[in-house]
This record gives C-alpha cells, structure tokens and sequence, in this order.
C-alpha cells in the first residue's frame, strides 16, 4: 500500500440471498459475504450447529464463518446478491459481522418460525439499515424478543 492511499474501495460487504429448498416461494436464506482487500468471507446462521464442512471455516453454535463458498446458493436455485455497502458503511459493517461470535444473542438456539434463524442474524446486523423482504421470514424475532435495537 502507498502511503497516503486511500484503502476505502477494498471494503466491501454483500448481502446475498437464495431460495430456501421446498419454501422458495415463501422464504429466502440471506447472509453476508465480506470482501477486505480481496480476502472474502461467508457470514450466516444455520439450522445446523457447529457445521463444519472439510475443516474449512469456523463455528458459533448455529453461527457460521465460511461453511459455504461466499455466493454459493443453498440448494434450490442461484444466490443473488441483494445490496453491498462500501466505504465507512462497509467498515462499521465488517466490525459489526466479526464481533457476532461474541455479541450476537441467539448462537446457541435456531428455529425455523417465528426465529431466530438466518434472517434473524442478518436483520440484527443491520439494525435498520436494510430491511429483508417479505421472504425474509424471521426478520421480526428482534422486536418479538424485545431486543429491537442491540
């Protein structure tokens, strides 16, 4: 890196989504993927805990760190990326996500409605900068648990 350069442009974080299998019509999977200087990493919640697959990534309980590839769907049709944040955005955002291991409230519990799931995780993160769709199912448990703004 020069010095005096501004780095700003190598930060970025993703919001992606995919059908959820049998419920696609109904309800999407979202996660992040977080770009930092062409180091990318997956962010999500999983029905499955402590999912590990071939040694790669890490896990929180429910919470996952690189499970999947960063833009691979969830096995009913293509990801889609959603929005992407850059910039000081995208720094504060990065932060927020690496923190979640030790900050995010419901690791250890998953269900599938009314939440927390993975649209929990991400909602949470977001603390209304975005809101998910109407097929972001379980995007509400914050304020039906009483934690609308953590």
């Amino acid at each position: 890196m020069v010095m005096g350069e501004d780095n700003s442009d190598r930060h970025e974080v993703s919001l992606w989504a995919s059908k959820i299998p049998m419920l696609g019509k109904i309800a999407d999977h979202h996660w992040f993927v977080i770009d930092d200087c062409g180091q990318q990493s997956r962010w999500e919640v999983w029905q499955t805990a402590n999912a590990i697959c071939n040694d790669v990534g890490e896990s929180w309980d429910h919470l996952h760190k690189d499970l999947l590839p960063p833009t691979q769907g969830v096995g009913n049709g293509v990801a889609y990326q959603l929005k992407s944040w850059t910039g000081s955005e995208a720094h504060y955002l990065i932060e927020r996500i690496r923190q979640t291991p030790e900050q995010y409230p419901w690791c250890s519990k998953y269900r599938y409605w009314p939440g927390p799931n993975s649209n929990t995780y991400v909602q949470w993160v977001l603390l209304g900068q975005y809101n998910l769709g109407r097929k972001g199912l379980g995007k509400h448990y914050c304020r039906l648990a009483g934690r609308a703004h953590v």
